[in-house]
């Protein structure tokens, strides 16, 4: 396989797995207030993607493939909240296990990664292109 073929199936690879890492981030962020349906009951969980590379037998190229979609075990944070349908015999609500600010940097990271493989791939079908034009012109 040419090297710019090889390129697109590498690029491809890289933007199937940060759209699974930009779904996951949304996801918590979605949830990020999210109680639980009964008192003391857990809240949502922070979901985690976890990332593996392999060789392409065809291409011979490293790929990125989505290991495994996990759960974060940090501990829930608990508030003080005795309004909250959650909240137990002494008013603690257990809050999900997500930090918003960590969600939006891990977002930007991704938004970038997709960003940098669509750009790859942009610029091997114009180099793919381009090599087509100058065959045709001999």
């Amino acid at each position: 396989m040419d090297p710019l073929s090889a390129a697109l199936k590498v690029s491809a690879s890289g933007l199937e797995a940060e759209s699974t890492r930009l779904r996951i981030v949304s996801e918590n962020i979605a949830n990020a207030r999210s109680t639980g349906d009964a008192p003391g009951a857990d809240p949502y969980r922070r979901k985690t993607v976890s990332f593996t590379s392999e060789i392409d037998r065809v291409s011979g190229a490293a790929r990125v493939d989505v290991q495994r979609l996990g759960e974060d075990e940090s501990p829930f944070i608990t508030e003080y909240d005795p309004g909250n349908p959650a909240a137990d015999e002494k008013g603690m609500v257990k809050m999900p296990n997500v930090n918003v600010l960590v969600e939006m940097a891990d977002m930007r990271e991704a938004n970038r990664s997709y960003e940098a493989n669509l750009q790859t791939i942009k610029q091997s079908r114009d180099l793919i292109s381009a090599t087509i034009d100058l065959l045709r012109a001999q």
